[in-house]
């Protein structure tokens, strides 16, 4: 497999910090995420449903972590805040130096169209389009010039061994097929952070495998970091950093020892 840096991608955090200088801008690129007593509370007649409760966590460039947990408790919740998809009832999310909750609807959609990926469990693929042109939908709405749409799109799809399917549609592809296509598509801007949600709930443990071995690598050789949501014993033995999440509070957090 081509490692992104023989075909010229930078890793996201190497842009902003020469860690051999110990030069960094104006956040303190030790932390990517932090939340501060984070809570959220829908509104569900007369009895609210509180689906987070004063979670405090911070997340690093380059880590590979998950929120894990049974359903209800929170996982899909705290990645939509993250992603700037949704705002906190109370405390404060701070994503790449912004709080969430002050961002206007612009600046959130400009947050995730620069800087965040997103890997869904039903791939969200547009199925008229190619499999080339669902990867290069993110660079359309950056502004990107055609020739450096073009590199950037094969680069991608080489990197996660589609390089002969650009011309496919999804109806012609396999399911780990498609969640390689979505994988490609969420890293082809070269976001600083890539969130997933159960990327491999509908798939079987071979290609379950496979996908996580990509992510792997992408973090490994491009420095993204990757933030999942899962219940799936297959992801949660990839990860490095494991916060379990229960009745939306932050019951452990665990880092694996190399």
């Amino acid at each position: 497999m081509t490692r992104f840096s023989e075909i010229g991608i930078v890793s996201p955090v190497s842009r902003r910090v020469d860690r051999s200088k110990g030069n960094e801008d104006n956040m303190d690129m030790k932390e990517l995420i932090r939340t501060v007593d984070l809570t959220k509370i829908y509104p569900s007649g007369e009895q609210p449903i509180t689906a987070l409760r004063d979670v405090n966590l911070v997340f690093t460039p380059g880590e590979f972590a998950g929120l894990v947990g049974p359903s209800g408790s929170g996982k899909t919740t705290l990645l939509n805040i993250v992603g700037s998809l949704d705002t906190p009832t109370s405390g404060s999310v701070e994503v790449l130096g912004g709080k969430i909750e002050k961002l206007s609807h612009k600046k959130a959609a400009e947050l995730r169209n620069r800087h965040i990926g997103f890997i869904f469990q039903t791939f969200n693929l547009l199925p008229v389009y190619t499999v080339y042109e669902n990867v290069e939908f993110p660079l359309l709405l950056l502004g990107m010039k055609a020739a450096a749409r073009r590199k950037a799109v094969r680069d991608a799809l080489a990197w996660v061994g589609l390089a002969d399917r650009e011309k496919s549609r999804p109806a012609q592809l396999s399911g780990g097929q498609s969640q390689r296509v979505a994988i490609a598509r969420a890293v082809v801007k070269k976001p600083d952070l890539v969130l997933d949600d159960e990327p491999t709930a509908n798939l079987d443990a071979e290609n379950s495998h496979h996908i996580l071995e990509t992510m792997k690598a992408i973090n490994r050789d491009l420095g993204t970091t990757f933030l999942f949501s899962t219940h799936d014993d297959k992801v949660i033995r990839h990860l490095r950093r494991k916060i379990t999440l229960i009745d939306g509070r932050v019951a452990a957090d665990e880092t694996k020892t190399a």
